[in-house]
């Protein structure tokens, strides 16, 4: 992949989670900087989302642990778990909100 269609793939796919907590009827608070997004929930914990341009990657820090995305077949894989990049963030974002929590309508 050419770095600037990778830029353009992780603008899209934070665009998207800006987009859906937007929306979302649970009270997630976020800020976008320099290409990290930061989501703060009620109980204070965090998910950091951010781009690692040298590795063409996405990283996500949880309160549980931080996971590396690669670009593979169209979708976004977690290098160490296999976790579809969609899937994981609503389930991380939903354990965190301690609600089911959609972030990934507009991805579909």
């Amino acid at each position: 992949m050419q770095e600037s269609e990778y830029h353009q793939k992780v603008e899209d796919v934070l665009l998207i989670i800006e987009e859906a907590l937007d929306v979302c009827p649970v009270d997630i608070d976020y800020e976008s900087a320099s290409s990290i997004l930061t989501l703060t929930f009620i109980n204070g914990s965090k998910i950091i989302i951010n781009k690692q341009p040298p590795l063409l990657q996405i990283w996500v820090a949880t309160k549980y642990n931080g996971h590396h995305f690669n670009f593979q077949d169209g979708v976004w894989i977690d290098e160490r778990t296999g976790a579809e990049f969609w899937s994981f963030i609503d389930e991380a974002a939903s354990k965190q909100a301690e609600q089911p929590v959609v972030l990934s309508a507009g991805a579909k």
